[in-house]
């Protein structure tokens, strides 16, 4: 089995769709950069529960942690929405909400990874990496 994703999102957010429908609670993926700032942002929007990394050898492993045992998970549905034949780029003007505001979406901006409120905020667009809610 190979490690190795042409798409690293995609990849992240499947295992955790793929995790949230069997009931599982924590997932182990490979680590990249943009997969940990994407989980660090899920963690402070309180979708997921916690974030670490290990070490190990030749690349670490991204432990995430979905729920808590005995509790459900907080997110019903998470969805690529840029993909690499088909990016969608946005203005900070333009940024969607997801659900009416109960949802939100995670925008690749020059600032780094933001919510879609805090690229409004900071009246930054950029790619639109995903939506869940």
């Amino acid at each position: 089995m190979s490690i190795q994703s042409t798409d690293a999102v995609a990849d992240l957010i499947t295992r955790i769709r793929n995790a949230i429908a069997v009931g599982k609670s924590e997932i182990r993926v490979p680590t990249s950069k943009l997969k940990a700032a994407v989980a660090t942002k899920l963690v402070s929007t309180k979708y997921i529960e916690k974030v670490e990394v290990e070490e190990a050898s030749p690349r670490g492993i991204l432990r995430i942690i979905i729920n808590n045992d005995g509790t459900n998970a907080r997110i019903n549905a998470i969805e690529k929405v840029s993909t690499p034949g088909r990016r969608v780029y946005v203005g900070a003007n333009q940024i969607p909400t997801v659900k009416s505001g109960r949802g939100t979406v995670l925008i690749s901006t020059s600032k780094g990874i933001m919510t879609g409120h805090e690229a409004k905020k900071a009246r930054l667009g950029g790619e639109i990496l995903i939506r869940v809610y």
